[in-house]
């Protein structure tokens, strides 16, 4: 199994978020919440308003999201939906837990310390004009912001 952090549209709520709880791409497991331990830019841009985390670690806020326990087939469905390594880059990053809910994991599954590595999608691929977009700390399709995430593989 692999701990992936998400933050976007695949998180509890959002409009992709039937991903993570369709059986048929694979098992994912929400084991909890946390952030980001280094600050990073997250904009909503394009067409579909899509929520891309910017690899420019320093800068921006801490990111709010979503861990969980993948296999590896939704590992490689959400690498083929995340358009990895085109658009997105899977990476490890440094992420704080805030909630554990793994209340069933066994002693060696359950993380020692309050930070766990976990794979992120983050960009390198990005215009230079997104680093003056808005950034946020949280994502939400259906924020105040306005940008609400358009799919457009439907």
């Amino acid at each position: 199994m692999h701990t992936i952090f998400v933050y976007g549209t695949l998180k509890q709520g959002q409009p992709n978020y039937h991903i993570m709880t369709d059986p048929k791409l694979g098992k994912a497991l929400f084991k909890g919440r946390g952030w980001t331990v280094d600050k990073y830019p997250l904009v909503i841009a394009e067409k579909g308003n899509i929520p891309f985390l910017l690899e420019v670690p320093g800068t921006g806020h801490r990111i709010a999201g979503e861990i969980y326990s993948v296999d590896d087939q939704m590992l490689q469905f959400l690498d083929e939906f995340e358009s990895c390594p085109d658009m997105y880059q899977r990476t490890v990053k440094r992420i704080e837990i805030l909630e554990w809910e793994g209340k069933d994991d066994s002693p060696e599954e359950r993380p020692a310390a309050n930070t766990i590595e976990c794979f992120v999608y983050s960009t390198t691929s990005y215009k230079p004009e997104w680093l003056s977009l808005t950034y946020h700390d949280c994502y939400d399709s259906y924020g105040t912001h306005g940008l609400h995430y358009i799919d457009h593989q439907n």
